[in-house]
């Protein structure tokens, strides 16, 4: 027996690829745009409430398409109104987090379904890594926090800044990471402003230069040292991309951008990158670019040897960048008691990388155990 065919899903296509998808079925590229404005502004994904499109074409649709966004398995409220979501997508499950602020709500968005980077400080890079997540499954995440917060249209937008920022590096997941910004940004999608959603990278200094020509996004940048012996301890990735190419990079990104800077997070972990000579090396970096400094205090997690600066330290190192003339600001933990802070997220994966494994051994060893936990790996 033939298999059939699988349909379109049709959250994994941007503008131009689904005037292109209506195209090919024979019928207006406008149609595209209808269906955009019913998924995106009004949170509609069954084609037999799109009142718009006549039988025929919902009949065509529902035999080649589907519009079909991840599934939110739990959700958590933390005492400050931080939300976290945990997210189903085929072979795991990720984790999406919403910050609401007075003036702004951010919602923090993952890629991969955990990491393929080792950074040191993260809890996520214990978990391993399985695969990169399709778009539809990213922008899924904003589709499914959004009609959680009752957003589905623009007059009472709740979500005004998106941060991929959450499980995973996303310029390792490029191309579905570029159509799901897109979507954010896109008019028929859910309209934000380029600034307004940024994407962050541990520095992968081939991908920024591809990323400049390919979206006008805000660009982070999780630096975490002044100095390649500290950052190769915390991000392995400096090993590869020392921090003059990383920098060398950021410039070349805001050529085109006058008006534009680089943010750069800045974990402070006690007695690894937080004492004052550090900050001195921090700002000269920093007057290489425009630029602005996010400080965060160490998110600490099982099994790790790292502790959180204390705060007369934080406040110290915060003193001394400004005092140079440079922005640095204090971003203080948010949703703490439901692990939704930076660097604590999970979500569900199956290890290709065998971390999982590795990072468990440590902990029986630490615990006098001393025997390693086997974990099943997916093939």
């Amino acid at each position: 027996m033939t298999d059939l065919p699988s349909r379109t899903n049709l959250m994994d296509l941007d503008r131009e690829g689904m005037r292109e998808f209506f195209a090919g079925m024979g019928e207006k590229p406008f149609r595209g745009d209808q269906i955009m404005k019913w998924v995106y502004h009004r949170g509609v994904s069954n084609f037999e409430d799109m009142t718009d499109l006549g039988k025929v074409l919902r009949a065509k649709l529902n035999e080649l398409a589907e519009i079909t966004p991840p599934k939110v398995m739990t959700e958590q409220i933390s005492v400050d109104g931080t939300r976290k979501w945990l997210i189903e997508v085929q072979g795991g499950a990720v984790e999406t987090v919403y910050i609401p602020e007075p003036t702004r709500g951010t919602l923090c968005v993952s890629s991969q379904i955990g990491c393929m980077l080792n950074c040191t400080f993260c809890s996520t890079a214990t978990q391993g890594f399985q695969r990169n997540l399709s778009a539809a499954e990213i922008i899924g995440q904003v589709w499914l926090a959004a009609k959680a917060l009752e957003h589905c249209r623009k007059t009472n937008r709740r979500i005004t800044n998106v941060v991929m920022m959450g499980m995973g590096e996303p310029l390792l997941n490029f191309d579905a990471v570029i159509t799901a910004m897109g979507l954010m940004r896109d008019d028929l999608g859910f309209g934000l402003a380029n600034k307004r959603v940024t994407l962050s990278t541990a520095g992968l200094v081939p991908a920024i230069d591809k990323l400049s020509a390919a979206a006008d996004v805000s660009l982070a940048v999780s630096l975490h040292a002044p100095v390649d012996e500290v950052r190769n301890q915390l991000v392995p990735l400096n090993k590869k991309y020392p921090i003059e190419q990383l920098m060398e990079a950021c410039k070349r990104y805001l050529v085109n951008r006058p008006r534009a800077n680089v943010t750069f997070e800045y974990t402070l972990i006690k007695g690894v990158n937080d004492d004052l000579a550090l900050a001195d090396k921090l700002v000269k970096l920093m007057r290489q670019l425009p630029s602005k400094l996010n400080l965060i205090p160490f998110n600490p997690f099982p099994g790790t040897d790292y502790q959180c600066s204390d705060e007369d330290t934080i406040k110290a190192f915060q003193h001394r960048i400004k005092s140079k003339g440079e922005f640095a600001a204090v971003r203080r933990t948010r949703g703490q008691d439901i692990d939704a802070a930076c660097g604590q997220l999970v979500g569900k994966v199956a290890d290709r990388t065998r971390r999982q494994a590795e990072h468990q051994s440590k902990l029986d060893l630490k615990s006098g155990i001393g025997i390693p936990v086997q974990v099943e790996h997916a093939a």
